[in-house]
């Protein structure tokens, strides 16, 4: 379980490069109900969304040559250069290198060895998100990749996790993540991994983190969400034990999910 205790490892940041910021506070405003909140002038564009008053993510502009409109995930350190180079010794390649972003914090960014993107975010002022594990906040983050067992390496250099893989069905296995320290009581899962399957990459997909928000009613939220452009990439379905989740490109091409748990396991 997601928590703002965090502690090295755990997913404590999360923003949308967008290659049109009002476009993307449109968008998400009314699927979500989340309000934006300039970061300054000084910011080139870069905002925050915000439910309640809270932080529950950020959107800024594509900011690299070729970049395509994604969410990143970025994951606690206490030490990003250390982790730099931790990232470079277990075989990721460095996107942005570490840099402080004011006195908020300092963050880098990265791509794993199989080519998803992630970011590593060493709080200052900022401790990170400050909604976690509601409605319309994030709640989980997954990767796709191509080697489950060569992500799960090289994370575990660089982060220490631990996994706990669940069979799905005859032929696939889903691995649930967690980091030392992280989590609430006995749930210190805080994401999954799962194999890209023969049909999707055949379809284009390719090694990625998405965010998964918290919603009431999937639904409503997936109907709301394609109404304003989304493009499907998995309508609401049922998941026995987990509760009712659909997958999502927002307008601009960015993958997400929402989900509403299954009560019968809270």
């Amino acid at each position: 379980m997601l928590t703002t205790d965090y502690v090295p490892g755990t997913p404590n940041w999360l923003d949308l490069g967008a290659p049109d910021i009002d476009a993307a506070v449109t968008f998400y405003s009314a699927v979500f109900g989340w309000t934006f909140l300039s970061a300054g002038p000084e910011a080139g564009g870069y905002g925050f969304f915000q439910l309640d008053g809270k932080t529950v993510g950020a959107v800024g502009p594509l900011t690299e040559d070729g970049a395509t409109s994604a969410w990143t995930a970025y994951f606690h350190t206490g030490d990003a250069d250390a982790t730099h180079k931790a990232v470079e010794q277990a075989g990721g390649s460095v996107r942005v290198p570490p840099s402080d972003v004011f006195t908020a914090g300092r963050m880098a960014a990265f791509t794993d060895p199989q080519g998803a993107d992630f970011g590593v975010w060493q709080p200052g002022d900022v401790q990170g998100l400050e909604k976690l594990m509601d409605a319309n906040a994030l709640c989980w983050t997954e990767l796709f990749t191509t080697d489950t067992a060569g992500a799960k390496s090289f994370y575990t250099s660089v982060f220490s996790w631990t996994y706990q893989d669940m069979p799905m069905g005859e032929d696939m296995v889903y691995t649930l993540v967690s980091a030392p320290g992280g989590g609430k009581g006995d749930d210190t899962s805080q994401g999954g991994v799962m194999q890209l399957p023969q049909e999707n990459l055949d379809a284009g997909t390719t090694p990625e983190w998405h965010p998964y928000f918290g919603v009431t009613d999937c639904d409503t939220t997936f109907a709301t969400a394609t109404a304003r452009g989304a493009t499907v990439l998995m309508p609401p379905s049922d998941a026995p034990g987990v509760g009712r989740l659909a997958m999502l490109k927002d307008p601009a091409g960015a993958p997400f999910a929402m989900i509403k748990g299954d009560p019968t396991t809270s």
